[in-house]
């Protein structure tokens, strides 16, 4: 193990990662309400893309809290994994940027 303390972005990435670890089930699409004409019933759709098409399913009225549920997780999933791959970016850089330092810097003589 590395006894080096973790800088900013490793720290950030690890509550991150955390945080990842409770994301509930999540679906990936949009829910859509579709009004009907023939009568006051509204009816609900989950649309996602497959292969640039789009795709509906037909979502029953008494799943309708758990597909919004499920959406929102996801939207949240898609937020964490960016944030992860930005502090991941981070490190990265602030890596070279300290590699490069220290090849710069000069080298004492041992006597």
């Amino acid at each position: 193990m590395n006894s080096k303390p973790a800088n900013r972005f490793i720290r950030r990435r690890g509550e991150l990662l955390t945080k990842l670890a409770r994301i509930g089930p999540f679906i990936e699409g949009t829910l859509v309400r579709i009004p009907r004409k023939d009568c006051k019933h509204v009816a609900h759709r989950l649309t996602f893309k497959v292969e640039g098409k789009t795709h509906a399913v037909y979502v029953p009225l008494d799943r309708v809290e758990d597909v919004i549920q499920w959406t929102r997780e996801y939207k949240r999933l898609k937020a964490l994994i960016r944030s992860v791959t930005q502090n991941s970016l981070g490190e990265l850089r602030n890596h070279v940027r300290a590699r490069r330092a220290r090849e710069a810097a000069p080298k004492s003589r041992a006597r």
